[in-house]
């Protein structure tokens, strides 16, 4: 083997090669995207604070926060020598009020929650005749009542009120949803101020509560001079809702607390009502610096869905209370007197209408006038208004 292959290095070698010719063609190449996205990034092409700046700024686009908060009062004070010499009464008014308005938007969603609180009370000079130790009314020896002075708190304005508004927009100025709506008061209220005992009282939390939801069609204004919201409902719903027994059987306005809030009987704790409604929503603000602000609101309900199916209806109001006196009176054989027996007042329509004119001197220092008239002949058959003007400092916060 070592042999031939020293021979085999030794010999000459010799080879021949032959090149063909080759013809080229073209293909058509396709590329494939084979990458898959994952969760995590690589902290070299992702940055936190713009992110966060981001989602920050979409936030702010979808969200409108405005909060305003303000206390008002007033003070008038005498010595005793003015009193004796002019007369006067030493009194103190205190009133807070906030409201906060909360809109987020997104695509052809959006929704808009409220809530507005008022609370104020004021303390005034009552005379109240002076109560012995037998527990009957002091007389001297004239026979005149022995008096004593005293300064009584009593409220004077108590009311709060939460509403959310859903909705989706069919058009330019339309969009269809619903309106949800609670209101009630914070405190006890009583008669005056000199009945202010557990017998005495008229309203506390819960009692009345009402509570109003409405699904229909809304309709924006597009004109800013004019920034009308308008919802109708076809289908509503009204309810009050009396929690408190004592207050329930209570007697103001020679009628117990029961019939005044227009419930069906004194077991009886709500009050639930169907139909149709309609609300007027206006808010505008005046000049460059906003120194002037109106709103209003105006509410309608008809139970007209509750009608068509209650019974013992009687329209005329006199010959409603008439058998309404029958009815309660056990010794009038002539009338029935279970529950399914007691007349009943047709349902009318009612009205609520709430007024507010801000008027800013500087940024802290405003003046305010509320006014609202309200409507509900299952409590009262005249119409109820409220006026209250007061000046005091108030902080409004805008999130843009």
């Amino acid at each position: 083997m070592l042999l031939l292959a020293l021979s085999g290095t030794a010999l000459p070698a010799a080879a021949q090669f032959t090149v063909d010719k080759m013809e080229l063609t073209t293909d058509d190449v396709s590329f494939r995207d084979t990458l898959k996205s994952v969760s995590s990034v690589d902290a070299d092409y992702f940055s936190l604070a713009r992110y966060r700046a981001e989602r920050a700024a979409i936030r702010k686009e979808r969200n409108f926060l405005e909060i305003s908060a303000g206390v008002q009062g007033a003070l008038s004070s005498y010595n005793d020598p003015w009193i004796e010499t002019s007369g006067g009464d030493n009194a103190i008014a205190l009133t807070a009020v906030f409201d906060l308005k909360h809109t987020f938007k997104k695509n052809k969603f959006s929704v808009e929650t409220r809530a507005i609180a008022k609370f104020g009370y004021n303390r005034m000079k009552v005379e109240t005749q002076r109560i012995g130790a037998d527990g009957k009314p002091m007389v001297d020896e004239n026979g005149d009542k022995v008096m004593d002075s005293e300064g009584v708190w009593f409220k004077n304005q108590d009311e709060f009120e939460i509403s959310t508004a859903p909705k989706f927009k069919m058009s330019k100025n339309w969009s269809y949803g619903s309106i949800i709506k609670f209101r009630s008061q914070f405190v006890n209220g009583y008669k005056s101020r000199t009945e202010q005992k557990v017998e005495n009282r008229k309203s506390s939390f819960m009692t009345p509560g009402y509570l109003d939801v409405s699904l229909g069609l809304t309709y924006n204004c597009p004109k800013p001079k004019w920034p009308f919201v308008v919802n109708l409902s076809p289908i509503a719903m009204n309810a009050v809702f009396v929690q408190s027994s004592q207050i329930r059987e209570n007697v103001w306005d020679k009628k117990p607390g029961w019939q005044i809030y227009g419930l069906s009987g004194p077991d009886a704790t709500s009050k639930y009502e169907g139909g149709s409604s309609v609300q007027i929503d206006f808010d505008r603000k005046f000049g460059k610096t906003e120194y002037l602000r109106y709103r209003t609101m105006i509410y309608a309900f008809y139970g007209w869905i509750t009608d068509l199916g209650q019974r013992n209806k009687i329209s005329k109001y006199s010959d409603y209370m008439q058998a309404l006196a029958a009815w309660e009176d056990k010794s009038d054989t002539s009338v029935g007197h279970e529950l399914s027996d007691k007349p009943n007042l047709p349902i009318h329509p009612i009205v609520r209408w709430t007024n507010t004119i801000d008027i800013k001197a500087t940024k802290y220092l405003s003046t305010q006038l509320n006014f609202e008239l309200y409507y509900n002949r299952s409590q009262n058959v005249e119409t109820m208004t409220k006026t209250l003007l007061s000046v005091g400092l108030t902080y409004t916060f805008k999130n843009k």
